[in-house]
């Protein structure tokens, strides 16, 4: 060699014969930096994997490849692994390898062949992006929400951490730009799970189901990878009024096929027909008058529900829910939930319904407030309400009497207001109670005692009172004795001549007397005459004047005179002038009792 040669060989540094070194390692097996190697896992080290490649030095792959955290997966020795040869580190004398490299790799490989082919890749949704998801397949690809899922996703953040599989549905191999769909790859399995499940179903067969979700009209059920619908009234016999009072989301269940249709994809499933319907036999579990106890299971305005048993209901109309006559709401009187002793009232199979009443499960409390208050007590309260034709007075709790116009005062009253006012507090007589029919009679007139009883002890046939005409009739008129008590004069005993319109001969309000011709205890009623009471006046006052005269010459020594003489004068000229306006007046009262008929009426009064 000569010293040239040697000289140059002493220029040439340590690098170049690393090269060197490297080229002739690679040229071993013909593996140049970029190649995927496959090797075998020797050991794991404290910073590193390695890797037996089959050449004269192994390869390394850091550990933080395999990824780190929880979400590191270490391989074991003996597993076959991939990796992209990176280079080569001189001072250790090993291969540098890169496992994500070479997965990425394989990764957009698998894209491009699925791309081309229409097929899918599996991946793992990693993260939210804008407008969408992140997913790992090898590389990082980019799913947009709308083909997230077959449905709009309410809280996207239950799908990171989901794997499955994908299509591609864009794909830049230059770029390593890939875009894919999880809802078609759900498309595409709802269908083969569709027709795999209506291939096989048949009415009335029973299957395992999945809850998926709740609405307020039932629930949706997965069988077998197709969902049907598991309507509210077909989820127990009983009423309810959410499907999350018998279902929950997530729970797994055993449902009955009730109709399906392939063509519209709607299957109809039903929980409540896998027992027996418990209305088959109701009329003989239940009968009318019996007491059953029940628990309210809702409340409406017009009434309470109870169930009597599992998925049987009967209704408390709002009627029969007290004994009171007033309308009290439900909500007033029971709870949801509580508790109540209730009596079949009636009980329809056909329509299934039956008719309940609480009322009717407690006795009567008129038994009771009969028993405490008899006829002729008396009792205080408070008016409730007032109508044209009474008042209403509440005694009790829930027991109401009525006090009828015609009792609430002796004197004539246009309208019960007139004398009372609801919420005043008033005493009454207790004049009847009738049980059967709910009615309590009250009187506030019967208080001070019958002023009809007073008046016919008191007065007698022949009695001239002073009266005041209330009413005018075509048979006569209407007058006040007392406040409370009126008479009747006929026609025929209004004047002492023919009256055929009393209107043309008295007026009401005009104040006369008049004589009780005719008393009637038993009906109260009373018979009176304006003309009878005057004659009778007429007669007193002419006693009167005839006590007066004493020893002085009378009217019938008077006539008696003039007949025994021929020329008689005048009866002017033989009567004082004192005198001459009485003896007119016992003229007229002795002609009329001369010539006056017996009236009818007096006729059958006598």
């Amino acid at each position: 060699m000569t010293d040239t040669n040697k000289a140059n060989n002493e220029k040439m540094s340590m690098e170049d014969y690393e090269n060197l070194l490297d080229k002739y390692q690679f040229s071993q097996k013909e593996v140049s930096p970029g190649a995927i190697v496959k090797g075998r896992v020797i050991k794991i080290a404290a910073s590193h994997v390695l890797v037996d490649i089959g050449m004269k030095s192994e390869g390394m792959i850091p550990l933080e490849e395999f990824g780190q955290g929880p979400d590191a997966v270490l391989p074991k020795a003996g597993d076959e692994i991939e990796a992209t040869l990176e280079r080569t580190d001189h001072k250790e004398g090993h291969f540098i390898l890169s496992k994500k490299k070479a997965d990425a790799e394989k990764a957009l490989e698998a894209l491009d062949k699925a791309a081309a082919q229409g097929s899918f890749v599996s991946g793992k949704i990693v993260a939210r992006a804008r407008g969408g998801y992140n997913v790992d397949v090898g590389i990082i690809a980019f799913m947009p929400d709308s083909h997230a899922d077959m449905r709009p996703v309410k809280n996207p953040e239950t799908l990171i951490g989901e794997t499955g599989k994908f299509k591609i549905i864009r794909f830049d191999r230059k770029t390593e730009n890939a875009v894919v769909s999880r809802k078609i790859v759900l498309a595409d399995e709802r269908e083969k799970k569709k027709r795999r499940v209506f291939g096989t179903i048949e009415k009335g067969q029973k299957l395992p189901g999945h809850v998926r979700s709740l609405t307020s009209f039932g629930a949706f059920v997965d069988i077998g990878g197709v969902e049907g619908l598991l309507h509210v009234s077909d989820l127990t016999w009983g009423k309810i009024g959410h499907p999350q009072e018998v279902l929950q989301a997530g729970q797994d269940i055993e449902v009955v096929v009730l109709d399906f249709n392939e063509k519209d994809e709607k299957i109809s499933l039903g929980l409540k027909q896998l027992t027996p319907d418990p209305w088959t036999d109701i009329a003989a579990k239940y009968k009318a008058g019996e007491k059953r106890t029940g628990k309210v299971t809702s409340l409406t305005d017009f009434g309470a529900f109870v169930e009597l048993e599992k998925g049987v209901e009967g209704l408390i109309h709002i009627s029969d829910l007290t004994w009171s006559r007033k309308m009290i709401h439900p909500k007033k009187l029971l709870k949801i939930g509580e508790e109540v002793t209730v009596s079949i009232l009636e009980v329809n199979p056909t329509s299934k319904r039956i008719s309940l009443g609480l009322k009717q499960a407690s006795p009567h409390p008129l038994e009771a407030f009969k028993a405490t208050y008899p006829i002729g007590s008396h009792i205080k309260g408070k008016i409730t309400s007032i109508t044209d034709f009474g008042a209403f007075l509440e005694v009790e709790p829930g027991i109401e009497g009525l006090i009828h116009i015609s009792d609430i005062s002796w004197e004539k009253i246009k309208h019960p207001s007139s004398k009372l006012k609801v919420g005043q507090e008033a005493e009454a007589v207790v004049l009847g109670i009738d049980v059967d029919r709910q009615k309590v009679s009250l009187g506030i007139k019967q208080l001070g005692g019958d002023i009809w009883e007073e008046f016919f002890n008191r007065q007698k046939l022949g009695d001239i009172l002073n009266v005041k005409i209330v009413r005018i009739a075509e048979f006569g008129v209407f007058v006040e004795i007392l406040p409370g008590i009126e008479g009747v004069v006929f026609n025929s005993e209004i004047d002492e001549h023919k009256v055929e319109n009393p209107a043309d001969v008295v007026k009401v309000g005009e104040e006369k007397q008049a004589k009780i011709i005719k008393l009637n205890a038993k009906d109260k009623k009373i018979s009176l005459s304006f003309r009878q009471a005057l004659m009778d006046l007429q007669r007193q006052e002419y006693q009167r004047y005839q006590d007066n005269q004493g020893d002085r010459l009378t009217f019938g020594d008077l006539i008696r005179e003039q007949l025994n003489k021929k020329n008689t004068p005048p009866v002017e000229a033989l009567v004082p002038a004192e005198t001459a306006a009485p003896i007119e007046a016992l003229a007229t009262i002795e002609a009329v009792a001369l010539i006056a008929p017996v009236n009818e009426e007096e006729k059958s009064d006598d």
